[in-house]
């Protein structure tokens, strides 16, 4: 069964074929890309646009997942499976702080509210620091995405010493996911979505005997 990937914008289709590929070789992915529903719901998921997302989802025939962080909690309500949950659990999971960096300001509610949902059904008990990186949200707009996910890098690389036993770093934007790459030696676990989130939805697109 084919797996409908819900995006936002046009640059995560090639990034989620890539991980197909590296994950998964194989598997059907069908892409459904609709930027502006990104745009129009950037103060939150109007009826409108909650209402086309249902009838995407219902559409699709099999497992939905969505790739955007803003439109979550609509596409989640309508079926789909978040690419952040996945994230979030595991972080959760880890114990102590989490340092929750965003950088679109519409992904900020949605993520901490998922993030602090995770850890009630976890039973985690740590601390949760917000990491506002949206001066560079501009960045990535303007497809410059190596000098997006270096600034971030950069940003989370400054930010960690000042938070008092930071016990993992969330990447709130699956757009934010090639910064993970550049923190290596950080000496904190920094968690992106996207693999995550890929392998526990073409395990739900699976045929079972």
């Amino acid at each position: 069964m084919a797996l409908t990937l819900l995006h936002t914008a046009e640059l995560h289709r090639g990034a989620f074929d890539a991980l197909r590929d590296r994950v998964a070789p194989g598997a059907e992915l069908r892409h459904v890309v609709r930027p502006d529903w990104l745009e129009r719901a950037k103060d939150g998921t109007p009826g409108d646009v909650a209402a086309e997302i249902a009838e995407m989802v219902g559409a699709a025939g099999g497992p939905v997942l969505c790739s955007c962080t803003t439109i979550g909690a609509a596409a989640e309500e309508a079926g789909a499976m978040r690419i952040d949950w996945p994230m979030m659990q595991a972080a959760a999971r880890r114990g102590g702080a989490v340092m929750l960096a965003y950088a679109a300001e519409s992904t900020l509610e949605p993520s901490r509210a998922l993030l602090e949902r995770a850890i009630r059904a976890e039973g985690g008990t740590g601390p949760v620091h917000l990491l506002a990186l949206t001066e560079f949200w501009p960045l990535f707009q303007a497809g410059e995405h190596e000098a997006f996910e270096a600034a971030i890098a950069a940003a989370i690389r400054a930010a960690v010493p000042d938070i008092e036993g930071p016990g993992v770093v969330v990447l709130a934007q699956a757009s934010m996911a090639g910064a993970a790459e550049r923190l290596d030696d950080l000496g904190v676990p920094v968690l992106a979505s996207p693999e995550q989130a890929l392998r526990a939805a073409l395990g739900a697109a699976r045929p079972t005997a």
